[in-house]
């Protein structure tokens, strides 16, 4: 599986709310982010190839 990375800037409040919830749950500020990116509804495509007009 290939790995792409985000970072993020944020408050300290936020982050230490994120690290608070994670050991709580007992999983990674990763993991927990990765779930909620996953319940994200499916977008179709902005780019269609449909939309490619020549002159």
């Amino acid at each position: 599986m290939k790995t792409e990375y985000i970072r993020i800037r944020t408050t300290l409040k936020r982050f230490n709310k994120l690290k608070l919830l994670a050991e709580s749950k007992e999983q990674s500020m990763t993991r927990l982010i990765e779930d909620w990116i996953d319940s994200l509804p499916e977008i179709k495509s902005v780019h269609s190839s449909s939309t490619n007009v020549t002159d």
